[in-house]
């Protein structure tokens, strides 16, 4: 099913599948619900998934004034509170990612549990390369990349270049979160990213550690597109993580000794 809602001023496409608990996926800069392809069939086995498309991206028209994560955070909140979704499980894609940190730490109420693929809090998370994408000359090559992904926008292809004017500015001066503030994420949060992403692995190990309830995933032999690379082993990851219970930690080493070193015994590592 497809259909618009208008939320927090803006007329949003929206497409949803499945019944259960309720998904939130958000795509990632300069596309749309297609780039969850590998994605929607298996979980909407599990769950009801929304899928909409953020102000001038896919079928959901620019809306005047700037393009932020911010802006985009407000908007997935007005979108989830329009529809009477209540919390969710957000799911998010590079920007999508981003934007659902924000909600994450802005409006707790809706954010069941989080996955963050491919994001950074702040720019000093980017690897060179990436920051090099915003640049000239390789920022003009972006825009021929992306612009097939905008002919499904009602704005027309003309207003392309206005569009990616506003993206480029944002993914120059933001995102702006202090990996200290991650403190404040309430909801259990799974950081995932590819070992040749555009994220460092180490500023993702430095979000993990600051978000209270996080876990980390480096997939090898991946990039910054791992849902497309490798959709089976995301989605299973996802649906381990989305699960209501997770398994006992028997050796965690983090934060603390584990308990029985403390208190004498022994964990059981058998299988019997």
């Amino acid at each position: 099913m497809s259909d618009y809602v208008t939320a927090g001023g803006v007329r949003t496409y929206y497409e949803v599948y499945g019944e259960g608990e309720p998904l939130i996926l958000l795509h990632g800069g300069g596309n749309g619900a297609e780039s969850w392809l590998g994605q929607i069939p298996e979980l909407s086995q599990h769950f009801r998934v929304y899928v909409p498309e953020r102000r001038g991206h896919g079928h959901t028209a620019d809306v005047d004034g700037p393009i932020g994560y911010r802006i985009m955070a407000e908007d997935t909140a007005a979108f989830l509170d329009t529809l009477g979704i209540g919390a969710a499980h957000l799911v998010g894609w590079s920007d999508g990612g981003i934007v659902g940190l924000l909600v994450a730490l802005d409006r707790p109420d809706l954010v069941r549990k989080l996955v963050a693929i491919g994001a950074y809090a702040n720019r000093d998370g980017a690897t060179v390369f990436t920051r090099e994408l915003f640049e000239e000359p390789v920022s003009a090559r972006m825009a021929e990349i992306l612009r097939d992904s905008y002919t499904t926008s009602p704005d027309g292809p003309d207003h392309f270049p206005i569009v990616y004017d506003k993206l480029v500015r944002m993914w120059r001066e933001e995102p702006n979160i202090a990996v200290c503030d991650l403190a404040r994420i309430q909801a259990p949060t799974l950081l995932m990213q590819g070992d040749e992403d555009g994220v460092t692995v180490e500023h993702s190990a430095a979000m993990s550690r600051a978000i209270p309830d996080a876990q980390l995933a480096v997939i090898p032999g991946s990039s910054h597109v791992v849902p497309l690379e490798k959709p089976g082993l995301v989605n299973r990851m996802i649906l381990d993580f989305l699960a209501d219970e997770q398994p006992t930690k028997l050796f965690a080493l983090r934060d603390s000794l584990p308990e029985y070193l403390r208190e004498g015994g022994a964990p059981h590592f058998g299988s019997g």
